[in-house]
């Protein structure tokens, strides 16, 4: 059977990145991201947010470059794959387990986010579109958008 496993988040960093190495000198970046979902209550009729809190991380170059450009409350565009760590709790015993999102892109959003991007994604020629800087960088090609521009329900080709 076929298995699909692509995760597209946009959202507010709650913390500032963490960057530690390890001892093959491969960077690892955590940082946790509040993506909002904003729906209007059905009975108050009031517009309500309602936050959800996901864990990335980010490795090699990728990591140490979103350390270095983001700060909390940055806002930050991720793609990737989510990952299951699992393991025994040493002072209970219980087994434990923790779904992350493992980023393979990023990119800047917001005030300034145009001019830069990063985690192996490059701008083209087309209005700031991403574009996949080499063939292993896991980037998709040109969306044929620019920076910020994300295609909605309406602007579906198909």
């Amino acid at each position: 059977m076929a298995s699909f496993n692509k995760v597209i988040l946009m959202g507010n960093l709650t913390r500032d990145p963490e960057l530690k190495y390890t001892q093959s000198n491969m960077a690892i970046c955590k940082v946790g991201i509040a993506v909002n979902r904003r729906y209007k209550d059905a009975q108050t009729g009031e517009w309500v947010d309602k936050p959800t809190f996901v864990d990335v991380t980010i490795f090699g170059k990728r990591a140490e470059a979103f350390e270095k450009f983001h700060k909390r409350g940055a806002s930050a565009f991720f793609e990737g794959r989510l990952e299951l760590d699992t393991w025994e709790d040493k002072n209970t015993g219980q087994k434990r387990s923790k779904l992350y999102v493992v980023a393979d892109n990023w990119e800047f959003v917001g005030q300034g986010g145009g001019a830069r991007s990063g985690g192996g994604m490059q701008q083209s020629n087309m209005g700031g579109a991403p574009q996949s800087a080499s063939q292993d960088s896991g980037g998709y090609g040109d969306y044929g958008g620019g920076a910020g521009d994300f295609l909605g329900v309406d602007d579906t080709p198909f």
